[in-house]
């Protein structure tokens, strides 16, 4: 089992995602079992990138449910083509047909659009389904959720129960916006990805960011590390530093001076507010300093 777990961290390491061990195990049990699991974590951490990346190493397709408030079952499940529908009914008049016999034809595969759930259950192949931001979606469609994936099925009214000849790899994430259901947490096993330390996001940032200077990749995360201490209305994740780290590489930028600092925040912080207060501490106290302290383990 400690094999296949290696090769698992390994091959998702040359799918370009730098992971942990924990991580790893987390990911090959809920394949090997079955079971969704679910990543919680702030914002930017990479929680959706491992469905992303799950779905290289299976060498499969990846389908992905954004979820948002006001997400209901029909959207995420399956829609009827109204359009082609309306125009089957416009042709066949006067064919004799009875109510029923036309109700027959425009509620059958023809007319049916699949949604990304149904997708994922009637593929002809395993998929790895991502159901994104879920605590984002209302708790009448988290309650709806339990029957996928607890069964791999669900109900069409006019077609009947159709259930999943193969499985999805099932990943949902969270950025604990509410608190989810017990019901949906007992459901599957759970991941909790917090920022990374100053030498995994060294590592990260000189993966994503081939082109860039190791000693610079080195200040942009320690740059970042240090922000991250100061109390941030929007917290910077692993998603900001790769975005400051091509900026800096697209202007040129060989190390992190005050006024490379200052202009390129917007790359970091996302709120005017952290913007002001970071740049204050860059005038004042100086980017080097800032590098430094990023530098420092508390």
């Amino acid at each position: 089992m400690n094999e296949a777990i290696a090769r698992l961290q390994q091959a998702m390491a040359a799918q370009g995602y730098i992971t942990d061990r924990a991580t790893a195990t987390a990911a090959y049990l809920a394949m090997t079992l079955h079971k969704p699991l679910l990543v919680e974590g702030p914002p930017g951490v990479g929680k959706t990138e491992i469905a992303k990346v799950l779905a290289g190493v299976l060498d499969t397709e990846l389908i992905r449910l954004q979820c948002y408030e006001g997400l209901d079952a029909s959207t995420a499940l399956y829609e009827w083509n109204y359009p082609k529908q309306l125009l089957h009914i416009k042709l066949g008049e006067g064919a004799g047909q009875s109510i029923g016999e036309r109700e027959a034809q425009i509620f059958s595969e023809p007319f049916l659009l699949e949604r990304p759930l149904l997708r994922a259950i009637r593929a002809a192949r395993q998929t790895v389904l991502l159901i994104d931001e879920v605590d984002r979606s209302d708790e009448e469609f988290e309650a709806f959720l339990l029957e996928v994936l607890s069964e791999h099925q669900v109900t069409i009214p006019e077609i009947g129960t159709v259930r999943a000849t193969y499985e999805p790899c099932v990943v949902l994430t969270s950025n604990r916006t509410r608190e989810l259901s017990e019901a949906l947490r007992r459901r599957c096993l759970y991941l909790w990805i917090d920022y990374p330390s100053l030498e995994k996001e060294v590592e990260i940032v000189r993966t994503k960011v081939p082109a860039i200077d190791t000693k610079l990749a080195a200040s942009v995360a320690a740059f970042v590390q240090a922000v991250r201490r100061h109390r941030l209305i929007k917290t910077p994740g692993v998603a900001e530093t790769l975005d400051w780290a091509h900026a800096l590489v697209a202007l040129g930028a060989g190390a992190i001076d005050d006024d490379t600092a200052s202009e390129t925040l917007g790359c970091v912080l996302k709120d005017e507010a952290d913007i002001r207060q970071i740049r204050t501490e860059v005038t004042t106290r100086g980017a080097a300093a800032v590098v430094a302290a990023g530098e420092r383990t508390e």
